[in-house]
């Protein structure tokens, strides 16, 4: 019996644990952007690859 209630305190625990990260979260302005998601597809990435930055030294590998 002892044991179950250990069990409800830790789960209780946890449970505000989360509910205090959510609205830290919620004030901290995580959500605000609900627009930039939907189009980041859209824009253009930045160049990552070496081979692109200097195709010369691609050929000479190659």
């Amino acid at each position: 019996m002892s044991v179950l209630i250990i069990l409800i305190l830790v789960s209780l625990a946890v449970a505000i644990g989360f509910l205090v990260a959510f609205i830290w979260s919620v004030r901290a302005g995580q959500y605000e952007d609900d627009y930039t998601p939907s189009v980041r597809m859209l824009f253009d990435d930045k160049v990552s690859s070496k081979s692109e930055i200097n195709p010369e030294q691609s050929d000479k590998n190659h």
